[in-house]
């Protein structure tokens, strides 16, 4: 764990600014990695709408994830009581320790979010009272990232990101549409889900393949639909998406986590008053868990 240093007397230029990025890029000789899916956001008008979205106070501790060269992190600090600083890639540390030395209430950590304890982080930076997240999410890893901050059940009051737009579509959909599927259900469940901008590539270095949007979800004290068996729920839901041209009753039946034969399965619809052979795309999270409730 190490620590921004005090305020300088010389205060570090934005890197929302494309000029700035650069000039650290070539200072630092640093090489982009693909791996960690690294596309630095060079628009200050962006970041301005992150904040505006993620709503960051003087009260806050904000954990951000991937900070890359701190272009986010600067304006975090600025509003921030606390920011937590997690980054994967041990050759961004020198770069970030120099773009954040003006900022006090900077920790960096050089750490896979993925292997942090991110419970124990909160109680020891916050107390155990909820933060927020805020990231520029690298598109390979963002689904397990969102389902690990939910199904950890770290304390949390939003999570605001930049994601891959089809990810952000897929997060906001309901029923009856292409995009809907098993990462729906689950933001749906833990959260409410809301696009606040969309972001071209070339508010990136370098520009990436697609378009980008930011998303907010803020999490709910209480999910909006009431379940017996929650794990029983999620996996009657990974089924029907797992095969999601096959009906509904063949996916579960199918499906060999699952102890359910098709005759169980349509029993249930039959209650519930559905199609026998309607599919998972078509049914409501309230729908799945009163399926797992039947089942149960």
């Amino acid at each position: 764990m190490r620590e921004a240093d005090a305020y300088k007397e010389k205060e570090m230029p934005s890197l929302g600014i494309p000029g700035n990025t650069i000039e650290v890029l070539q200072k630092h000789h640093f090489n982009i990695q693909k791996k960690y899916g690294q596309n630095f956001l060079v628009d200050t008008h962006v970041l301005e709408k992150i904040m505006e979205a993620a709503e960051v106070t003087g009260e806050d501790c904000v954990v951000e994830i991937g900070p890359g060269l701190g272009t986010m992190t600067q304006y975090l600090a600025e509003r921030a009581k606390e920011v937590v600083a997690v980054e994967i890639d041990r050759n961004l540390i020198p770069i970030l320790e120099e773009t954040l030395a003006d900022y006090h209430n900077i920790t960096i950590l050089n750490e896979d979010i993925l292997k942090v304890d991110l419970n124990r982080l909160v109680e020891e930076k916050n107390g155990g009272k909820p933060v927020k997240i805020v990231a520029n999410l690298p598109y390979y890893i963002t689904t397990p990232i969102i389902m690990a901050l939910f199904e950890n059940r770290v304390p949390l009051k939003s999570i605001t990101v930049m994601v891959q737009k089809e990810v952000a579509d897929r997060m906001q959909v309901g029923p009856g549409t292409k995009d809907y599927g098993a990462l729906s259900l689950a933001v749906q469940y833990y959260a409410r889900p809301e696009i606040v901008a969309q972001v071209p590539p070339n508010c990136f270095i370098p520009r990436p393949g697609v378009g980008s949007a930011v998303i907010r979800l803020t999490r709910y004290e209480k999910p909006p639909v009431e379940t017996g068996n929650e794990e029983l729920m999620f996996a009657l839901i990974r089924a029907a998406f797992n095969q999601r041209r096959k009906t509904l009753a063949n996916a579960i039946a199918n499906a060999a986590q699952l102890p359910f034969s098709r005759e169980e399965v349509t029993a249930a619809l039959e209650k519930m008053q559905l199609s026998l052979t309607v599919r998972g795309e078509a049914l409501t999270l309230e729908q799945f868990a009163k399926l797992a409730d039947f089942l149960k």
